[in-house]
Order: structure tokens, then C-alpha cells, then sequence
């Protein structure tokens, strides 16, 4: 079996030490370390995502495997040089205001860091002039996601929303909604750009938004 083929199954399997250990012998085996990231690492949590989108796995293995990820790219980056791994711009995540969820919310930012984004994580319970400042304090954070688990944060969630666009330098950022208390016609009700039902449909649709632009209707 080729090292990289290791590193893809320990990745896949979510055992971070033996990512790691892997990755070091694989660049003193003279392996080049962007094959390393673009063969083993990424294909890796890809599959990991792909087998939660078809329900053949669960969200621990899933951030088992995006801890792995982490893990060998921790030691890759000293060795990667002028290369960097794709960066697909910033992102602003964070919980609504009265309510106190993260699991969600986290998976979501830990997929995106996965496929090439900056997560601005403002944590949970954030209120929407919180929201707003970081916007604003951010430019170049093309997307804003907000997460609601309970339903009495959803109003907090409408709110943001409505700020966000009646305001004329943040109306065009994508506003992308997802978590337990919302659904697809209540993303199209307050006026949100996209909503998502899983964290790799978020990251997948993250993607495609920076890569192609636009922005996407929500229906």
C-alpha cells in the first residue's frame, strides 16, 4: 500500500496521531508535499463528507476526519513554501442572539476551513449589531452564515437578516441560514440567500459561490 493511500484511510478512519506520524515519514520518504495535501488529505475528508451527505457515516467521524486534516496540514505548511492550499476568501459564522448552540455551527466552520476558506467564528449568542460590526470589520467576507437551533432564536435570525440587507455596503454579501429551527421556507420568508440542510452541503455551496459568483436563490 503507497503512503498516500495510508494517509487517505487514516484520514478516512479519523485517527489524527497516525495522520500525522504518516505525513512526517511521507516527506522524509521524499514525497512531495503538495501531493500529499491534494492526493491524500483533501480527497480524504471529501469522502468523509460524501459518505455523511448518503447517511453512511455520522458528524463525529466527520470531524474526526477534518481533525486529521488539521493535523497533517499543521506539519505540511513549513514544507509547502510559496504554494498555498486553495483560498477561497472569508467567511463569517456565528449562532444568533438566545441561543447557546455550537455543534452545528462549529461542523459548519470546520468544513468550510476544510475546502479552502478563513472563518471569522464569532461564537454563539451574537447579537446582529455583532454581526454587523464584524461585516463591516471584514470586507472581503463575501458570505455571512447564521446558525439557530432553538426556535425562539429565530427571530433574532430574521433580524440580522432584514439589518443586513436595508444596509447599503452589506446588502450584497450572501447570507446563508441552516440549523435545527430552520427550514427552507422560512430561509426564503426572511429573505435569506441560501439555506442548507447539512454542513458539506453549506461548504459545497460555499465553494461553488466563490469559485463561480453570483449569488444563489434560496428555493
Amino acid at each position: 500500500m503507497s503512503i498516500l493511500k495510508e494517509i487517505r484511510d487514516a484520514v478516512e478512519s479519523g485517527y489524527p496521531k497516525t495522520v500525522e506520524t504518516l505525513v512526517r515519514r511521507a516527506l522524509e520518504e521524499g514525497v512531495a508535499p503538495k501531493a500529499v495535501l491534494e492526493e491524500a488529505l483533501v480527497p480524504a475528508v471529501q469522502d468523509a463528507g460524501d459518505y455523511y451527505r448518503r447517511n453512511e457515516s455520522d458528524i463525529p467521524r466527520l470531524l474526526a476526519a477534518a481533525r486529521c486534516m488539521r493535523r497533517g496540514l499543521d506539519v505540511l505548511e513549513p514544507h509547502l513554501g510559496g504554494w498555498q492550499y486553495q483560498d477561497l476568501g472569508k467567511v463569517i459564522i456565528g449562532t444568533v442572539q438566545g441561543d447557546l448552540h455550537d455543534v452545528g455551527k462549529n461542523l459548519v466552520a470546520v468544513m468550510f476551513r476544510c475546502v479552502g476558506f478563513q472563518v471569522i467564528d464569532l461564537g454563539v449568542d451574537v447579537t446582529a449589531k455583532q454581526f454587523l460590526k464584524s461585516a463591516r470589520e471584514h470586507p472581503d467576507a463575501s458570505i455571512i452564515c447564521l446558525s439557530s437551533l432553538l426556535t425562539t432564536s429565530k427571530a433574532a435570525m430574521r433580524q440580522v437578516v432584514r439589518l443586513i440587507k436595508e444596509s447599503k455596503d452589506l446588502r450584497q454579501r450572501v447570507i446563508m441560514v441552516g440549523g435545527g429551527s430552520v427550514s427552507r421556507e422560512f430561509a426564503r420568508e426572511i429573505g435569506a440567500d441560501a439555506y442548507t440542510e447539512t454542513a458539506v452541503d453549506a461548504a459545497t455551496l460555499a465553494k461553488e459561490l466563490a469559485t463561480q459568483g453570483g449569488k444563489p436563490e434560496c428555493d
